[in-house]
């Protein structure tokens, strides 16, 4: 064989076998890209399921955390409900409802003198829903004379005007939204929407592929992005599920979820979510997320109040809502806003006329942006003290709860401006540094103990330091009703016309050590009626009734009346050697104005679902916690207090027919300046001081009072009925003597008596009976020997040294 045959024999074997190996890897990468085919088709098969099932999992659980949206109460509204015409123009403005010559939209009213025509907006509470109403009100003389429908045609029994939004609860990414329905949306934001944004939206399954070729052409053509291939749902989704990132993964994630979104769901269920979900403006650290809440923020009105220009502003938004934002950014929101108009108008979404009216309006945007901070941060820190009894913090964050209270704006937003009026004046008055002098106020029904206003601070606005809340000052000479109501109980014993030493006193405390407490004046008025101790406020004479009960005893009716703190059992706290938050005064004299009846002060009345079931209901719970008639007596004594007491400047401040009844108090060194009181239709407390407790020179007469005095010459109230109840009989008594009086004697006291308590001897008029010149020494019949109150200057009977811790405690 030649040596060619040889040669073309090996590069024959030589190529079959390459041949060989070429078939055998092509088989192998065959088999390969086949498994690889497989395996990638399973692994975007898992990848769409995983996706699908979270775009499922979300959007039909809750999808958005919503904050709990806190409602003072509703105005009702009937013949002769008491009201002022100022007030509810006030009301209506708190509303945002807009002044008109003639209302023809809801949120209007026209005013005339004390008349008024009102399209109410209806509103869907707990128990019923309010419709939208066109209204005529005409108010005199302090009430409603007459209600009813705008045509005149028929009468109106009794509506109730929306109730005010105070506050909410938002979740802690700090996201905020108003949920609406697309029926509650007007019909020409969803077609201008979807005109600007999406003209196949009701064509596409979620992605618009001609719509990303016309995008790309646009955008190489300029060099830079000018235009968006996204739909609606794509917008939609992004928001919803994913991050802003710009990459071509996240680019085919978002078109996968749109597709698989659009499978699931009808056309109106995503709109309606993309109206609730789009951000529109932020403010702070708050999102402002949907079309329902940017129609408050830039307008201050519903959504389906919005007008064209309104509307085309809105959408607008949504391309760039801080680029665009028309308070930092007019001329770019103008613009922004005309070309939506003009894409609404070449769409047949607007008329030519509707067109021009548009472009021709301004803005319109409110100047002041509406807060997402509560305007009521002090009533807030209440509702949602009284909330933690029931709900978890996270369901106040993010369940849409709707939470209705008692609050009235008017008569909160007139506490806040005197408190804060008068508190300036009497840090001027007294010489204290601006800013150091402070207060509290807390405002309740006597009916109910519903909170209606409560002030923590000067500082109306700022959520901090809740002094009516957590502020624990020593009460003083507040303590006393206390005593004198468990008195009055031993009918047997005390009644208003019971004499009692003023004189000195010493009680024991202990072995070898005593407490002497002194009268404010230190002066003794020899015997004096219970009823002259309690409108003088003297010291002694309440030391003597209150170590003859017990102390233990005074400790009890202080519980029973409501006061949650301890409250220690030593002498000292018959003179306010107590330390209690306003909210717990307001609890104590909350209970003496109704009568003896124990009612827990509440803000809140209902709980409300976002879809409008009821979820909690606070009832009035009323418990007796003492003797009605000893009540009487009491409301009685403070009542005179007013007239002839500590607190008889109200006599000349208030009008003659605004009875009222009230304590005074100061501790020692002037530190806290108080006053409590009750109508018959409100009960408020007062405190004044500093938060760094140094004296304020001011009793409870000259500091509180006035603040008190100044809320009551103008809040609309009920005048205090006194002691007019079928269990009293009025009896003549004679001062001097405290039996019934006997004509020969001087001058008359008409004094309240419990059916078989009044005196059935005549007064003889004889001379005041001495008081015993060795000062008694008496035990408190405490459970246990107390131990000297922190501060008090302990001395052995009859000692002449006349100084005590708590001389000051008088008033």
């Amino acid at each position: 064989m030649s040596q060619e045959v040889k040669q073309e024999a090996l590069w024959r074997r030589f190529f079959k076998g390459l041949w060989f190996t070429v078939t055998l890897f092509g088989r192998v990468f065959r088999i390969l890209l086949l498994v690889v085919l497989v395996l990638g088709l399973l692994a975007g098969i898992a990848y769409t399921m995983q996706l699908d099932e979270k775009v499922r999992e979300q959007f039909n659980g809750r999808r958005w955390e919503l904050p709990a949206r806190v409602f003072a109460r509703p105005l009702d509204m009937y013949e002769g409900q008491q009201l002022f015409a100022d007030h509810l123009e006030q009301e209506l403005k708190l509303l945002s409802y807009r002044e008109v010559d003639e209302p023809t939209e809801t949120g209007q009213y026209f005013r005339k003198g004390d008349k008024f025509v009102v399209n109410t907006r209806g509103f869907q509470f707990a128990d019923d829903k309010e419709p939208a109403r066109s209204i005529k009100v005409a108010v005199s003389g302090g009430k409603i004379a007459s209600l009813a429908y705008a045509d005149g045609k028929s009468p109106l029994d009794l509506m109730r005007l929306e109730p005010v939004l105070i506050g909410n609860f938002y979740p802690r990414h700090n996201e905020d939204r108003v949920l609406v329905r697309q029926k509650d949306v007007p019909d020409l934001l969803v077609k201008g929407l979807i005109a600007i944004e999406d003209k196949k939206f009701y064509e596409h399954q979620g992605v618009n592929p001609m719509a990303i070729i016309r995008a790309l052409v646009a955008n190489l053509k300029a060099g830079h992005t000018v235009q968006g291939g996204s739909t609606l749902t794509q917008q939609l989704v992004k928001n919803f599920y994913l991050t802003n990132e710009r990459s071509w993964h996240r680019k085919i994630k978002e078109a996968l979820m749109a597709f698989l979104l659009e499978i699931h769901y009808s056309k109106q269920e995503i709109l309606e979510a993309y109206l609730n979900e789009i951000h529109l403006g932020q403010d702070g650290d708050r999102a402002i997320h949907g079309f329902g809440l940017a129609a408050q923020f830039y307008f201050n009105r519903p959504v389906w109040e919005l007008k064209a220009d309104q509307i085309a502003l809105l959408i607008g938004l949504a391309k760039g809502a801080g680029y665009y934002d028309p308070r930092l950014h007019p001329d770019r929101a103008l613009e922004r806003r005309n070309l939506v108009l003009q894409v609404m108008r070449s769409g047949n979404v607007l008329t030519e006329q509707a067109y021009q009216e548009a472009l021709a309006k301004p803005l319109g945007v409110v100047e002041k942006k509406p807060s997402g901070n509560s305007p009521f941060p002090a009533y807030l820190d209440l509702v949602r003290q009284q909330l933690q009894r029931d709900y978890k913090e996270e369901d106040l964050r993010s369940q849409g709860l709707m939470i209705f209270t008692a609050m009235d704006p008017i008569v909160q937003l007139t506490a806040e401006t005197i408190l804060q009026n008068r508190v300036a004046r009497l840090e001027k008055a007294n010489g204290i540094k601006k800013g150091k002098l402070n207060g509290a106020m807390i405002i309740s029904s006597v009916q109910g103990g519903e909170v209606m206003a409560l002030v923590g601070s000067r500082d109306v606005r700022y959520a901090g330091y809740n002094r009516a809340l957590t502020a624990q000052r020593q009460i003083g000479s507040l303590v006393k009703p206390a005593i004198y109501l468990a008195a009055l109980e031993n009918s047997r014993k005390y009644t208003l016309a019971t004499r009692i030493n003023d004189g000195p006193v010493t009680v024991k405390l202990g072995s070898r050590k005593y407490w002497q407490p002194q009268n404010y004046d230190r002066r003794n008025m020899g015997a004096v009626t219970v009823l002259k101790a309690l409108t003088q406020s003297r010291n002694t004479p309440a030391v003597r009734i209150g170590v003859d009960l017990g102390i233990d005893k005074v400790v009890q009716t202080l519980h029973d009346l409501g006061v949650q703190g301890n409250v220690p059992a030593y002498p000292a706290i018959l003179l306010g050697a107590i330390e209690l938050p306003p909210i717990d005064v307001q609890q104590m004299y909350q209970s003496l104005a109704a009568g003896g009846s124990y009612s827990p002060l509440k803000a809140i009345r209902s709980v409300m679902n976002l879809h409008g079931q009821l979820l909690t209901r606070y009832p009035l719970t009323v418990k007796q916690v003492a003797s009605p008639e000893a009540a009487d007596l009491l409301a009685y004594a403070l009542y005179r207090n007013t007239i002839e007491g500590t607190a008889k400047e109200l006599s000349t401040t208030l009008p003659n027919w605004k009875k009222v009844a009230g304590k005074t108090g100061t501790t020692n060194d002037k530190k806290d300046s108080w006053f409590a009181g009750f109508s018959g239709q409100h009960v408020v407390t007062v405190w004044v001081g500093r938060d760094d407790s140094k004296p304020t020179n001011m009793t409870g007469g000259t500091g509180a009072l006035k603040v008190w005095s100044d809320l009551f010459r103008v809040l609309p109230t009920k005048p205090l009925q006194v002691a007019n109840s079928s269990r009293l009989v009025w009896v003549d008594i004679d001062q001097s003597s405290g039996l019934r009086f006997n004509p020969a004697c001087g001058k008359a006291v008409r004094m309240p008596f419990i059916k078989g308590s009044q005196p059935q001897k005549t007064s003889y008029c004889a001379p005041l009976e001495p008081v015993a010149p060795e000062t008694p020494v008496i035990t408190p019949t405490a459970p246990a020997p107390a131990p000297a109150p922190a501060g008090a200057t302990v001395v052995p009977p009859k000692s002449s040294d006349p100084s005590s811790w708590i001389d000051n405690l008088m008033q």
